[in-house]
């Protein structure tokens, strides 16, 4: 890709972003060195891999990658055969670590990320080396006692041993038989041995070492003979010690050593997974979309905005070409936005072959160009004695002679800086030669010339830069299809030049160019009066396919409900014909043994029950088959608490005690008891009587919202690889949710690291309203790496 293109358009500051969100070091250097790809496949895996990285960060979070290290000469080193300090072994550890934590992330609870899945997948883990060295190495410089059991054995002995002799030299210094004759009654250390301080004059009474001298000559450093070969023992304890320290560094380089091609596999795969994490990172920072890869070549950016500007003020474009034209001129007065337009269009083509998201809409495509050429500003160069014109020619001859099919040209006020007449011919040919050779051109441009002949060209075409004549200011918005007028005599009237002037002006202006910025000016009053009527026309026609397919909708939803109450009767009148037949039937049977019976009283107390059944099934038939059809049931958004309601299953009115939740379902105070009902089996009741339903009013059901957030809330949050100020908003959230979810105690994991996210989050965590303490996790919950946050219950 041309180098002096990348330069102009600020590719590079695109890439330092990106730096910027990455979490370890490599995969800093990765985006540094980011290039646009000219392969359409490999662009499209690029982009679809930042695709999934923005959903799995909007789903789940980002990946827990950040801060790993550069394993890969540690691990060969171990390979052969050599010693791995405790730092390296903890970083190491670090890294493994990093690859469970991936594998642990991606199993549950992530939207589908097959190219993230597939990296995950070549990651393989070690938990027991993990492990190890998680239990032997405590710190840089510091190895555990359960390192091995000959370890913890050699430094109970030497502690026993110090304070041997710590208490044996005690009972030397504390004597009052020997305090005349030391400096002070203390004992120190001199080159790992212990020694009392003696006066000069009485070195004869302690027999010993000397080890040091005073400053002034009158103290000496003496190991008493009694205790010199105690210091000796100590000394082969603390030797025996290191040579334990330095096996076990040994064991587990050695193990490090027999996983050299996994450790370096799998730090490859974390910094290529940190790296698509900072590219999902960028494309949320810019509210980036996935722009689709052109297979015709056509280039069409809707509302695009170049990324480097202030995003709450940057006006977006859309701009096409490659379809029906190849070659686009713009026009438009000074400081318009021509040049911010040529930068966007040749920004974001670059971003996309870098399979980086673009900030347009996701309606965008962009073809997979081999070049990108760009000439763009002042390029006047004192050194080499060129003048603005001449630079700019310089560039254009490298432009032309490379330029080609599956080329795009950027090319800023074409032709200026030398003779009008000459620079517009010189332009039109340069365009000609340029649409020749098959690249897509886009230029801006002053000149008549030009305008006229992109109107009289096929495969050419004009746009403008709108400008506001009534506040003299640009709107920055691209308008296809017109030339645009530079609108000088306006601008220089509306500024306060005398009105004799601007008429003389027009004068001397050519009858041809006056007549061609007239035609200008009436073509662009017609087109935006016909694109107003044509956006009314789309609001118009977007309303009616609205009601069309809400109508739909309707229609549908009313068939099936239709459809499920005619299936709902037809099996209850079934039932309800089996149940009557079946009472029939006993009925005659009792009247069979009613006609045998002698006695009177027995017949008529038979008959008396038989009637009571005939009449209570009839009640039940009855009420089934009368029962009331809720025309007009109670929306979530009509009810408040003690509202009166009709509950139509019991034919009984009621007091509403709690409002609905997700599903519909509701308490009821109906007499003495307490119904659980649904919506549909309710009528609002005033002044008794029973109301259809009002319209419903837009507020919220906070019983189902709170239910549906302690159902979703988990009692941890990883934060890992995150910056500070993301991580304290992601905790600042997450604390809220956990305390509106009732939860007593969660866990922020943070990780170790240099320990930046620990310190900054345990402060904000202390001035959090919720947070009633704060403690590190103990050994088995996760140590210095996690905070263990109790919530406030009042």
């Amino acid at each position: 890709m041309n180098e002096k293109a990348i330069d102009i358009l600020e590719y590079n500051k695109i890439k330092e972003l990106l730096k910027d969100e990455a979490g370890c070091e490599m995969a800093r250097e990765m985006a540094l060195s980011l290039t646009p790809e000219t392969d359409s496949r490999s662009v499209s895996e690029e982009l679809r891999s930042t695709t999934e990285a923005v959903d799995l960060i909007v789903r789940k979070g980002p990946l827990p990658v950040g801060g790993i290290y550069d394993i890969a000469g540690i691990v060969s080193f171990a390979r052969k055969g050599g010693c791995l300090t405790m730092k390296q072994l903890l970083q190491v550890h670090y890294d493994l670590a990093a690859a469970s934590n991936v594998l642990r992330f991606l199993k549950e609870d992530v939207p589908p990320v097959p190219l993230i899945s597939s990296l995950a997948e070549l990651i393989v883990p070690h938990p027991g080396l993990e492990a190890d060295i998680d239990r032997c190495i405590l710190s840089e410089d510091e190895m555990a006692d359960n390192a091995s059991a000959e370890l913890r054995g050699i430094r109970r002995s030497i502690q026993r041993q110090n304070e041997s002799i710590r208490s044996r030299l005690n009972q030397i210094v504390n004597s009052q038989a020997n305090r005349p004759y030391l400096q002070d009654s203390i004992v120190t250390i001199k080159g790992g041995r212990y020694v009392i301080p003696v006066k000069l004059e009485h070195r004869s009474r302690f027999p010993g070492i000397v080890h040091d001298q005073s400053k002034g000559g009158a103290t000496l450093f003496i190991e008493p003979q009694a205790i010199v070969n105690m210091n000796n023992e100590l000394r082969e304890l603390e030797l025996a010690e290191q040579a334990e320290i330095s096996r076990i560094l040994q064991k587990l380089s050695d193990q490090v050593g027999e996983c050299c091609h996994d450790l370096r596999n799998n730090q490859e795969n974390l910094v290529r997974l940190d790296f698509i994490m900072a590219k999902g990172k960028l494309s949320l920072r810019m509210k980036g979309e996935e722009p689709k890869i052109s297979t015709d070549g056509a280039l069409v950016i809707r509302e695009g905005r170049h990324p480097l500007l202030d995003p709450d003020s940057v006006v977006p474009v859309s701009v096409s070409i490659g379809e029906q034209y190849r070659t686009l001129v713009i026009t438009g007065p000074n400081t318009g936005g021509k040049t911010v337009t040529l930068k966007t269009i040749g920004l974001l083509a670059l971003m996309a072959q870098s399979g980086l998201h673009i900030p347009a809409s996701g309606q965008s495509r962009v073809p997979v160009y081999s070049e990108i050429f760009a000439d763009i500003g002042d390029e006047q160069s004192i050194e080499q004695s060129l003048s603005t014109f001449s630079s700019h020619m310089k560039n254009i001859v490298e432009i032309v002679g490379r330029a080609g099919e599956n080329s795009l040209v950027l090319l800023d006020e074409l032709g200026a800086g030398t003779d009008p007449t000459e620079g517009a011919a010189l332009a039109v040919a340069i365009l000609e030669r340029l649409f020749r050779s098959g690249a897509q051109t886009v230029a801006t441009t002053h000149y008549n010339e030009i305008k006229k002949y992109a109107l009289s060209t096929d495969g050419v075409e004009n746009g403008s830069m709108e400008f506001d004549v009534e506040t003299l200011s640009p709107t920055y918005r691209l308008r296809l299809g017109t030339p645009g007028k530079s609108n000088a005599f306006e601008i220089s009237g509306k500024l306060g030049l005398p009105g004799d002037i601007v008429a003389r002006a027009g004068e001397l202006i050519e009858r041809g160019d006056l007549e061609f910025e007239d035609v200008i000016s009436a073509i662009d009053r017609d087109k935006k009066r016909a694109e107003e009527e044509l956006a009314e026309a789309e609001r118009i026609r977007a309303e009616a396919e609205q009601i069309k397919a809400r109508l739909t909708e309707e229609q549908a939803e009313f068939r099936k409900k239709r459809e499920t109450l005619m299936a709902d009767s037809r099996q209850e009148a079934r039932e309800m014909l089996r149940e009557a037949r079946a009472t029939a039937d006993e009925v005659q049977k009792e009247l069979r043994e009613l006609s045998r019976m002698d006695s009177l009283g027995a017949r008529n107390k038979a008959f008396d029950r038989n009637r009571r059944r005939l009449k209570e099934n009839e009640k039940k038939y009855a009420e089934r088959v009368i029962r009331q059809v809720n025309s007009a049931p109670v929306s979530a958004s009509q009810l408040r608490v003690g509202d009166r309601v009709r509950v139509l299953s019991l034919d009984q009115n009621g007091e509403v005690l709690t409002l609905p939740d997700d599903r519909g379902e509701l308490q009821v105070q109906v007499g003495i008891m307490k119904v659980t009902v649904n919506l549909d089996d309710l009528m609002l009741v005033v002044d008794g009587k029973k109301t259809k339903a009002k319209k419903p009013a837009a507020r919220k059901s906070y019983g189902g919202m709170m239910k549906r957030k302690t159902e979703s809330v988990h009692s941890s949050v990883n934060v890992q690889g995150e910056n500070l100020d993301s991580a304290r908003m992601d905790v600042d959230k997450y604390i809220d949710d956990a305390y509106m979810a009732g939860l007593k105690e969660v866990t922020v994991i943070h990780g170790r690291g240099e320990g930046i996210l620990q310190k900054g989050l345990r402060q904000s965590l202390k001035r959090n309203r919720h947070v009633a303490s704060i403690r590190p996790g103990n050994y088995n919950e996760g140590g210095e790496g996690v905070t263990i946050v109790t919530l406030r219950t009042d």
